[in-house]
């Protein structure tokens, strides 16, 4: 099996990207939930710009798809850690 080649740069930036997209997206549920209409068209949208980049860089190889990943967790994992320490009432 021959492996596609990876550049560090768009590996990082997918990375970012999604790590970014992930904590957006978890601030838009934040808002929806609390029922905050700018703040979450606000997120909504910049959700969407941020999901472009990382989606143009993985469809073109797919091995880009694990850097999503990685920043998928980390963005849901620090995003709930901001969050927690916003409201030190809620612990699980």
């Amino acid at each position: 099996m021959v492996l596609p080649t990876i550049d560090p740069l768009i590996a990082g930036g997918v990375v970012i990207s999604t790590a970014l997209t992930d904590a957006v997206y978890v601030f838009f549920t934040a808002a929806v939930a609390a029922r905050r209409r700018f703040a979450a068209a606000s997120w909504s949208s910049v959700w969407y710009l941020l999901a472009a980049f990382a989606v143009i860089s993985y469809t073109s190889n797919w091995a880009y798809v694990l850097f999503a990943a990685l920043g998928s967790w980390i963005g849901g994992f620090l995003s709930i850690t901001a969050l927690d320490r916003a409201s030190p009432q809620r612990r699980e």
